[in-house]
This record gives structure tokens, sequence and C-alpha cells, in this order.
């Protein structure tokens, strides 16, 4: 009988034998020997038994590289394992409250932790140098498994690490092949079904090629990375090695499989089959992707190789698709996954013509259903392989090789401070509540439920039928991130995406084709010119003119207030729900015309493709945000007593002056501006002179929304002339200002006199700016410190309240983190803010020209 699955064709026969071929796989593995010593056991034990102690286990382990003391080293054993001490073995919770930091017990203590953890370490990690991955590539052909050369390392920061990792693969690739000719043939792991293949793997990540690896700029990104791996597949190619392109997170998927297209069709490559991509099938996106792939290689002329795994970044994938509100590009459930690895497993065995299947897992179901597969298609012997990573699942390779398949072995060569990230996360997926490997070999979940089809894993309710194959409830915190109903942030726009970026560069090209017009100043609905104008230029291009915006004077100020206090009793009277209502509108506004917003701030105030985008999105936050604090403020409250009826109620104040900054050219002026409407004041509302045009785009906004006329005026001018004109005048009640402190202190000063005429005392609300520090501990991230300080530093060209203005670093990690800073600072991409590879636009004007120049010199003189 024939059962029709997504599609396909899948026979009852099929399915039993993938069950059959399980089991046999089962016992051939568990006759093998478990390649593991009775310690490593114990501890891996102890992490899957108990989540707490696992997480902290794996914390210490993580940090353990970068402690450079004995001291260190225990203070952070009794920090890590004492927190969960009372779930630790009783010797252990005995050992923990008499460990020593110090002296010859201290030191000794210090030396076994570290040992021991670099013991475990180098059972996942097969080799530091060339020269020990030879030893350990010969050691795998002796129990003939054949192997895959996987570089550990740092996140590529700069260009000199980017260097360095080219030469790391010219140099395994030379020393490798030099030694594999020596090799003795054996025909199991050295021939397919069309005879010889290269007996030396090497695998790639595109991005140690490149510091400035983005999908935001796939054409420069890809540009970049071919020009470094051309001598790396050229090598290979010349001494006859396969090559395989290694997938990492989903955002770098689309580029990474363009560079593997874009340079495999260029002429000197295009016949050359020794070269392969991984495809991680927990995307949804994976079936696509693998049918895309086929029609390419059909094209092309020349097979290549496909890796099929289930991925690595499960968790992160989904927490950073929730943290922005974009969609989960994973499937939610281990099932799923499986299932959809079956399913282009078999495609890839249908099409071995053209994709050559490479099976990378450790789930014998996975493994069996390929065999099932490959029996079914009569795939000819040695058409198909097994990948199965270094230290793990030592039987089933074992048991692979008694059923004659090829097994590669998936082998990390690097130094162990490095690899630290690479053994923790191998660690993780070995005791995750979803293993496979946990459940089969060390929780003894039955075969039958093991090699069930993954399709049938859940019941009539659509829950899952084994509670151990059950995924983990997401934390507190997650669950109230993403489910929360009172507020949630404007996702911000996926960059790596063709979608993200056609939208963008198409808002680009008509903003283009309107700079250059004139923006009135506009009072109680009317538009008025003064005659006289500010020219706001294009800071990364000098000589283009975005707009001329007219320049009020005291004049204007008098009338702008008188404008905004006319119009105040009305407003005031205005009902929540209809002011609500507006700024629900404008919301709605700005995400139809939000990236035309973005393209002016590109223009205008020189922030890249991702600046300018947060920029957007957080004015959306405040309208949203705003707009529902509203609601809850305006509900009345009081203690009424026999006698007595108490009822409070906020009031608005009157008339809100708002002088805002150009570093934030939409979001801190509409912030500011919205808070005031909705709760009832009217605004004379005066933008940056650098970024008044805007400002006038966020008017003409305001006025399509329904704001009625006066409620809120646009006053643009140069602030020395008439900020002390609004700040001093007697009918503003409200001064709202973020910029310099030294503006700030004069604001509130001058807000704090009771000119003639007033009758009332000004309320004054200043975010002035100051100097924002970075702290670096001793078992801090190297690479996630040096990238935020790069981030805070140099994001916007540092030209953000926000940005890392010094850092603090521990006297131990200070020469290493230096040096590293120094390097990935000097690879930023630099150029206009158009461009969306270039990382650091223009400042904003000469004047900031200026100042920097003069803050370099001072440095020099004093440091």
């Amino acid at each position: 009988m024939d059962v029709v699955v997504d599609g396909r064709e899948s026979s009852a026969e099929t399915e039993a034998r993938t069950v059959a071929l399980g089991g046999e796989i089962f016992a051939l593995a568990r006759a093998a020997p478990a390649g593991e010593s009775w310690w490593d056991r114990k501890v891996m034990a102890m992490g899957m038994a108990d989540e707490g102690v696992k997480a902290q286990l794996f914390r210490l382990v993580d940090v353990l590289p970068v402690l450079s003391s004995p001291e260190s080293i225990n203070r952070h054993l009794r920090e890590y394992m004492g927190a969960v001490r009372g779930r630790l073995p009783w010797v252990a919770q005995g050992a923990m409250k008499w460990l020593p930091e110090e002296g010859w017990f201290g030191r000794r203590l210090a030396s076994m932790t570290l040992k021991n953890t670099q013991r475990m370490a180098r059972r996942f990690i097969a080799a530091s140098d060339a020269a020990e991955a030879v030893a350990a590539a010969k050691s795998l052909r002796a129990r003939r498994w054949t192997f895959t050369i996987d570089l550990l390392g740092e996140a590529v920061l700069s260009a000199t690490e980017a260097l360095a990792y080219q030469k790391y693969y010219l140099d395994l690739i030379e020393t490798l092949a030099k030694e594999a000719s020596g090799w003795a043939e054996d025909a199991l792991i050295d021939r397919d079904h069309l005879g010889a293949i290269p007996r030396v793997n090497v695998s790639v990540k595109l991005s140690s090629l490149f510091s400035q690896f983005d999908p935001i700029d796939p054409v420069g990104t890809s540009r970049a990375v071919r020009e470094r791996l051309r001598p790396i597949l050229r090598a290979a190619k010349e001494r006859g090695v396969f090559v395989n392109f290694d997938m990492e997170q989903h955002a770098y998927k689309e580029v990474t499989i363009a560079i593997f297209r874009e340079v495999l069709e260029e002429q000197e490559f295009r016949e050359w089959g020794d070269v392969g991509i991984a495809i991680q099938a927990y995307l949804r996106s994976s079936g696509e992707d693998l049918r895309q792939l086929a029609n390419w290689a059909a094209r092309r002329g020349t097979p290549v190789s496909v890796r099929l795994v289930k991925g690595a970044y499960w968790d992160y994938e989904r927490i950073v698709a929730r943290q922005n509100d974009w969609p989960i590009p994973v499937y939610d459930e281990k099932p799923e996954t499986d299932a959809n690895y079956e399913e282009q497993a078999r495609f890839l065995i249908e099409r071995y013509d053209v994709l050559r299947p490479a099976i990378a897992s450790h789930n014998i179901r996975s493994i069996a259903a390929a065999l099932a597969f490959a029996e079914e298609r009569r795939l000819p012997r040695g058409a198909m392989e097994f990948q199965l990573l270094y230290g793990m699942a030592d039987p089933i390779k074992a048991a692979l090789v008694k059923l004659e398949q090829r097994v590669r072995v998936y082998a990390p060569v690097g130094a162990l401070l490095p690899g630290m990230a690479y053994l923790v996360r191998r660690l993780l997926e070995n005791t995750s509540n979803e293993s496979f490997l946990r459940a089969g070999f060390a929780e003894g979940v039955s075969e039958e439920r093991l090699l069930m089809n993954p399709k049938n894993a859940k019941d009539e309710g659509g829950r899952m039928k084994d509670e151990k194959m059950r995924p983990m409830p997401p934390s507190d915190s997650s669950f109230i991130l993403h489910h929360s109903s009172l507020f949630k942030n404007e996702p911000l726009t996926d960059f790596s995406t063709d979608a993200g970026r056609q939208a963008m560069s198409e808002a680009m090209q008509q903003v283009w084709r309107r700079l250059g017009a004139l923006y009135p100043l506009v009072i109680d609905g009317k538009r008025i010119e003064t005659g006289a104008w500010i020219e706001s230029m294009n800071p990364s291009h000098k000589s283009q003119l975005v707009g001329r915006v007219a320049a009020g004077r005291v004049e204007q100020v008098k009338g702008a207030v008188a404008a905004a206090k006319r119009a105040f009793p009305a407003w005031r009277d205005t009902p929540v729900a209809e002011r609500v209502r507006l700024l629900r509108r404008l919301a709605e506004m700005l995400r139809r015309r939000r990236f035309e917003f973005m393209a002016w701030e590109v223009y205008e105030t020189g922030k890249q493709w991702r600046e300018a985008d947060g920029d957007v999105a957080e004015a959306i936050d405040y309208c949203e945000y705003y707009a529902r604090e509203m609601e809850r403020l305006s509900a009345p409250w009081g203690r009424s007593v026999p006698g007595e009826e108490n009822v409070n109620l906020w009031e608005p104040r009157g008339v809100a002056v708002v002088i805002a900054p150009w570093n934030f050219p939409l979001a801190i002026l509409l912030g500011m501006t919205t808070a005031a409407l909705v709760s009832g004041n009217t605004v004379v509302m005066k933008p940056a002179e650098q970024s008044a045009v805007v400002g006038a785009k966020f008017m003409e906004a305001l006025e399509q929304a329904g704001f009625p006329p006066g409620v809120v005026n646009l006053l643009n001018g140069v602030g020395e002339e008439i900020g002390p004109a609004l700040v001093g005048h007697p009918d503003v009640a409200i001064v709202a200002f973020t910029g310099s402190r030294a503006v700030g202190l004069a604001i509130q000063k001058t807000a704090a006199e009771v000119p003639h005429g007033q009758e009332h005392l000004k309320r004054v609300i200043t975010e002035l700016g100051g100097k924002n520090a970075v702290i670096v501990d001793e078992d801090a991230d190297l690479d996630e410190a040096v990238h935020g300080v790069v981030a805070g530093a140099f994001g916007y060209a540092g030209q953000k309240c926000s940005a890392c203005s010094r850092v603090i670093v521990l006297a131990s990690i200070y020469e290493a983190f230096v040096n590293r800073l120094v390097e990935a600072t000097k690879s930023l991409k630099v150029g206009p803010a158009e461009e969306p590879g270039n990382f650091v636009g223009p400042v904003i004007d000469g004047d900031a020209q200026r100042n920097i120049m003069n803050a370099i010199e001072r440095g020099k003189s004093k440091a």
C-alpha cells in the first residue's frame, strides 16, 4: 500500500525498511565501544540530569580560557558551581564549602580544573594546528572514517584576522594534501560510485574571510569574500582537495548561497566538482533552497555536494526573530525538523545526479530513512555519505562502517582558547532535552519511540506523544517579550531579505528626485516664507542640496506661540479618545511612509540604512506607546469618604516648546511633540537646523493625520537667534529640549525666571549629553566586547548620545582587547551613508569635523 505524504509517495515497505535498518544500526552501535572515559560519562550524566547544573558548568567552561590566575579560576568555580551546590553530588557539595582560592591547594585545584576542561575539549576538537590535523586524519582513517577539517576561532573582527584565516586554510590544504598523497587507498572512504574522490576535505565559513560580512550589502560582501576565497579554491583545485561551504545563521543564508553560486560560475571553477555547501533542514525555506540549487547545478553542468544538517542555531534564530517580531525561520518543534530532514534527504537522493547527498546527522531514524530511500531509489553504492561530529556518536560511526557506508567526521581544528565556544555548543547539543543521543543512550527511551516516523510524533490534540521529546517552554522573559498585550515594538527591517533592501533602494531613488525643494514655516496652518532660508546640505556629498527651509525670526516666534495659545482651549477639551485616535493615525501614516522617511534621514543627516530604520521605528513606537499611556492616565482616580467625592485628573499645562537635536531627527522630535499633543498641550516645534527638512516632512505627516491648525506649529530657524525668545516667552508653559549640557543648563536658567506677564512656573524637560563607558571584565567574551565597543563608539560615526566614549578594561585582558579593538576599527568601511556596506558615514557638518580634528590634536599632545 502507498500513502501520499506532502505530495510524495512513501511506501509502507520503505517505512518498514527504515525501522528495520534503524534497529540494525542500534544493535551494531550498542555493541561498539563507547568512545569515552568513565569521567567524561560522569560529567555528561551530571549535565544531563539537571538543567541548572548544566548551565553553570558550561558557563564555567566557557570563561576558563580567559582567566589568567589560579585565584581567578577558583573564584569563578566557587561562584558558578556554588550557585547550584545543593544539586551537586554529596561529595561535591561538601567540597564546595572548602574550596581554596590561594596557596598550594588553590593552585592545584585551578590546575586540575583547567586540565580536565582541556582534556574534555580535546574530545571534541581534533587538533590545534596543521601538524596535529595530519595525525588526527590518520587516526580517523585507521578506523575507516574519512574527515572534513573545520577551523575554529574567534569571530573575525578585522582584515588582519580575516587574512590570518585565509592563510590558515591555505596552510591546511598544502600540508594535508602533501601528506595524503602517501596514504594507502581505502576504497570505502576514498571512492564513490564514479571513482576516486579527494582524500582531503576542508570546511570554510565565509564570514571568516571578511570582517564586514553583512547581508545588507550582498554585492559588496560577495565581491570582498570572493577575492579572499579564490586563492583557497585555486589551491584546493590544484591539489585535489574538496572544499565545503559551511552555513551559519539564517541572516547569512542568502548571501552565502549567492557567493557559492557566483564563484562557481566563474570560468576558472565552472567545471570543478569537488565542492559543496551545507543546507539546514530546520529552516522552513530549506526545500526551496535545495530545488533552486538543483536547477542551478543542472544549468552549470557540474554536480556539487550538499551536506544536509538539522542546524545548530535553533534557539538563536527563535530569539532573534522574537526580539524583532520577524517571522520565525525555523520549525517550532523537533519532529517538524526531523520530518523535513527526511523529505529533503529523499529529494537529494532523487537528484543525486546534480546534488551529491551528504547526510549529516546523529539521529538513527534520520540515518535509517536515508538508507531506506537510497535502497528504494537504487542509489549506486558510494553515491551517498554520512557525516558525524568528531568526539560524538562513535558507536553510530562504527555501525555505519559495518554497513559499508562512507563516514566523514566533521573535525574541528584550532587552539583551545577560541575553541571553547565550540566546545560549549557541542556539550549543549549533547545534553539538550531534544538530543537523540541523550534520549537513546542516556535516558533509555525505547527504540520504538526513537524510530517512530516524525510525522506521527503528535497525538490527535497536537501534543507530543513522548514527554521526553517535547521542547522546553519559553522562559518567562521571552514569553512576556513575545506575548505582551500591552505594548510591542515596531519591528525593524530585515535587510538580509531582498524585500527589505529593495524597498529601501526604491525609496532612496524616489527621494533623490525630490531633493532641493523649499519648505516654509507652518504657523496656525498657514505657510509662511520669511525671506531668509537655511540650506540643508547632504553631509555625505557637501555640495548636494537636500532642501531650503524658511528661517524664522523673533517675529515668527511671537506668532507661533500666539497661535498655539489660541488653539489650546479647544485642544485641551478635545476628548482623549480623539487625541489618541490621531496619534495612532500618525503611526499608521509613518508605517506607510517608513522607507521614505528613512531615505530623507540618509540624505539629510548621513544616517546609514539601519540607523535610519531604527530612528523611524522608534518614532512609531512613541506614537503607539504614548497613545496607550494617555488612555491609562486619562482615567480619574481618588479616594472618597462619606460626604465627599474626591476625583483626581491630569490636566494639560498649555503651550509646549519642543527643541530637538539632529542625531535622531524624527524619533526625538516626534517623541517630545506627540507626548505634549496627546496629553492636551499645544506645540511650537523647532527642529535642529541640520535636520530641518526631516522636521518639515514630519509636519506634513501631522497635518495629513488630521491635527488641527495651530495645535502644532513648525518654526525652523537658527537656534542661537530664536531659541532664547522661545524659552523666555511668558506664554510658554513647557520647554522640552534634547541636546548639549551647556544649552540645556542655559534653558533651565532662563526658564527659572518669571518675566512680566507670566502667570505660571515653566516646566523644563532636558535630556543632555554625557560620557558613556563600557566596562570589560576579565571573563568577558572578547568577541562580543570588541564588537559592542566598535558598534557603540563608531555607529553613526559616534554621534549618538548613547555612543561609547570610553572603555574601562581590566589589566589582565587589556593588551588583547586593545589590539583587537584597534584592528577591528581599522577594518570598518568608511564612505557615503547611502551605500549600505559603509559602516561609518560622515559627521553632520563642518563644525563637527573641526571639533573632532581639534580633539585629535589635543590627544596627540596629552597622550
